[in-house]
């Protein structure tokens, strides 16, 4: 351990969750320290522990878990203090920052409102200064016309604009140390890297620590002076971060460091049936308007794309965010209204309502990009697993639900002994599996992966790359892959459409469109993708 004058001090600590089957130990005994001005990277998969332990640090674990050892914040041990000692230093000497803004900011209150309340808190001032001090952190965090944009509520905001936001509250106060939670990971690859110089120029003007946690080697090699590598609740190595990339020690560095998903899938025969199909494709949302709010604005979502996805098949949908990539497989999965001919295995889908719809769902499914926002923290994970089938074969009995959620369980890759689990009791990559079986059990034939392994570490990645190849295989699936991750899409699609501000310009297959792109967007979201190995 470094010397006393460290801004955090973490000494012996341990994390545990009581659960239904036992004590499950997330972090054994672990070290570390942040000097003053500098920033550490925690690095590690999911289930390592890295996220556990900033948790404990700012005391925001589950109900059912529990810290035990030192964490010294200049001197004082932050799992000892009283509610009211640690309100004086939680959001104002130390703030986080979350992997996902949109579940982390109200939907209901404006920017400025969410920005103004810690800053009403911690300093104690009135609400007009604190809207100037609110007006000032957006600027400082380069969010445009920062006085309107106060008045904005988040969905109204783009990704990379959420997470300014993030930035804002977090750094509203003036902390002492920064904690960003896979700040980056959400966000398209041009995106990422704004956010990642934003907060290198914050550190240094601010003069504030940071402690980064990430399952991306490039992003550390990026930002980091310092860097812990943990696995299993361990710190299996530290060092310098130069020092870690040029000699990695520990062989779960050098297999972090080596980590990229991999393969080819064959294109499927062009005598392979389809089974979706979107011609002529419009989706347009109407923004503002009404009474006393002037004429609308209508945004065109999708602009005439045409898609044609086959059984066997897996179309991958890149384009940075905005591009219409998601709102196009919604729209195709009737989710949201839209114009255009829409045929499922055959049948003319394009004016089907809610009622007519819900008996073709089950063969219909999607997989979200943040499995944590999409699964109940109220149902264990074999409730959730089951949740369709008391929708779509609500005949069966409890007995033949349970038996189907175990088979599920063990087709993912997940020990069906864990189905009383809850999903905080899962690391990010097993609650993505979840997710994955919660879809399958329904035996559906074509699934949208939206985003589904941009929360996850490279390892957890090829594994879960793997794992829908092995599902697409078995059972003969159809897959829109939704992805910012170029890498992934090269290892999971045979045909590749690139959109944006939604129109499709270009399409064909991943050789053409990765080695040979026409159109100078796609050779732009190449190079920003494949910069320095870093894909986003």
């Amino acid at each position: 351990m470094a010397g006393n004058d460290n801004i955090l001090s973490v000494e012996n600590l341990r994390v545990r969750f009581h659960t239904l089957d036992g004590m499950v130990e997330a972090v054994k005994g672990i070290n570390m320290y942040v000097k003053p001005g500098e920033t550490v990277a925690v690095v590690g998969e999911s289930g390592s522990g890295k996220s556990q332990t900033m948790m404990a640090a700012m005391r925001l674990l589950a109900s059912n878990g529990e810290a035990t050892g030192t964490i010294a914040y200049r001197g004082a041990n932050l799992l000892t203090l009283t509610k009211s000692e640690l309100n004086e230093v939680r959001g104002r000497k130390i703030t986080m920052i979350f992997q996902e803004p949109m579940t982390s900011l109200d939907p209901l209150y404006t920017i400025g409102n969410q920005l103004m309340e810690p800053i009403m808190r911690h300093r104690k001032v009135g609400a007009e200064e604190a809207r100037k001090e609110a007006v000032k952190v957006l600027k400082l965090v380069r969010i445009p016309e920062p006085e309107r944009r106060m008045k904005s509520y988040p969905y109204e905001m783009s990704g990379g604009q959420r997470q300014r936001v993030m930035i804002a509250m977090a750094i509203a106060n003036d902390p002492d140390l920064l904690i960003a939670d896979e700040p980056t990971t959400a966000l398209d690859v041009t995106i990422q890297a704004e956010i990642l110089n934003l907060m290198a120029d914050l550190r240094k003007r601010l003069g504030m620590s940071m402690i980064f946690i990430t399952h991306d080697l490039n992003i550390v090699r990026r930002i980091a002076d310092r860097v812990y590598v943990m696995k299993l609740g361990e710190v299996v190595e530290e060092g310098e971060t130069r020092a870690i990339f040029a000699n990695p020690k520990h062989p779960y560095t050098k297999a972090l460091l080596a980590a990229e998903p991999t393969g080819h899938k064959e294109p499927v025969p062009k005598t392979a049936p389809t089974m979706l199909d979107g011609t002529d494709m419009r989706v347009t949302f109407k923004i503002g308007g009404g009474f006393l709010a002037g004429d609308p604005i209508y945004l065109k979502a999708v602009d005439r794309v045409s898609v044609k996805l086959r059984r066997g098949q897996t179309i991958g949908i890149v384009g940075e965010s905005g591009s219409g990539k998601s709102t196009l497989a919604r729209a195709l999965l009737r989710m949201v209204p839209s114009e255009g001919a829409i045929h499922f295995d055959g049948r003319n889908i394009e004016k089907f309502d809610t009622q007519q719809m819900r008996p073709l769902r089950k063969q219909l499914q999607i997989v979200f990009q943040d499995p944590f926002g999409s699964l109940s923290p109220r149902l264990t994970s074999g409730q959730i697993v089951t949740e369709g089938l008391l929708v779509h074969e609500p005949s069966i009995t409890s007995k033949e639900r349970d038996r189907r959620a175990a088979q599920a369980f063990t087709e993912v890759g997940l020990d069906p002994a864990n189905r009383n689990r809850y999903p905080h009791e899962f690391s990010g990559g097993q609650r993505q599996r979840i997710a994955i079986a919660r879809a399958i059990i329904l035996k559906p034939k074509v699934v949208v992966l939206d985003e589904p392994t941009s929360a996850l570490d490279r390892q957890v990645q090829k594994q879960i790359v793997d794992l829908l190849r092995d599902l697409q295989q078995a059972h003969n699936l159809s897959y829109l892959f939704i992805s910012h991750d170029l890498a992934v899409v090269r290892a999971m699609a045979d045909h590749i459409m690139v959109m944006k501000d939604g129109r499709m310009v270009e399409q064909g297959s991943p050789e053409e469109i990765f080695d040979h792109p026409h159109e100078e967007y796609t050779k732009r979201l190449m190079a920003a993708a494949f910069a320095d190995h870093a894909v986003a």
